[in-house]
């Protein structure tokens, strides 16, 4: 199970891009809605979670996603539930992962200190021990980092790799016709 964490004033696209182009993968993906299942994101689109945050054991994911955008990060931020399950999927073996703003919030529990990762230009120095690249998507051991709204179908497919490999990861791309 990987679950994408919505906080209110999330990045849409850094949410619905993975969510969508894991499904094609055939992953189950959920998004996890902080504080309900409306959360509207930072350019006014709402999305209806699958599940609320904090009624949902998000320590079972295999992944957990998050979405970039200075709201949604903030929420993230806020949310002692979120950051838990992210700490504690990730001290199982599971994967972390984060776009944009987002992995400000890896840097703050200590999961990308020493790790090659990518973020939103500007962002580098709230990045703690990590070391910032600049790269569309990154993936080091089990962080998965990715930088921009622009990157979200990089980001997506890095996500696919390291679930379902390279080849799955490679026919997502080619049937999103993406270049």
């Amino acid at each position: 199970m990987v679950y994408i964490i919505l906080g209110r004033g999330f990045e849409e696209a850094e949410a619905v891009v993975p969510c969508d182009m894991l499904r094609r993968a055939g992953v189950d993906v959920r998004f996890a809605g902080i504080g309900g299942r409306e959360i509207v994101g930072g350019h006014g689109i709402a999305v209806f979670a699958d599940c609320v945050a904090e009624e949902t054991d998000l320590t079972e994911a295999e992944m957990i996603v998050l979405p970039g955008g200075l709201g949604g990060v903030q929420s993230i931020l806020g949310s002692e539930t979120v950051l838990n399950a992210v700490k504690t999927v990730y001290d199982k073996g599971g994967y972390a992962a984060a776009i944009c703003a987002g992995p400000t919030v890896l840097a703050k529990l200590g999961i990308t200190d020493g790790r090659r990762t990518t973020c939103y230009p500007g962002c580098e120095e709230n990045m703690g021990g990590a070391k910032p690249c600049g790269d569309k998507a990154v993936i080091d051991g089990r962080v998965i980092t990715g930088k921009a709204p622009g990157t979200a179908f990089d980001f997506a497919f890095a996500l696919i790799e390291v679930l379902r490999g390279k080849e799955t990861a490679k026919k997502v791309a080619a049937g999103a016709v993406y270049r």
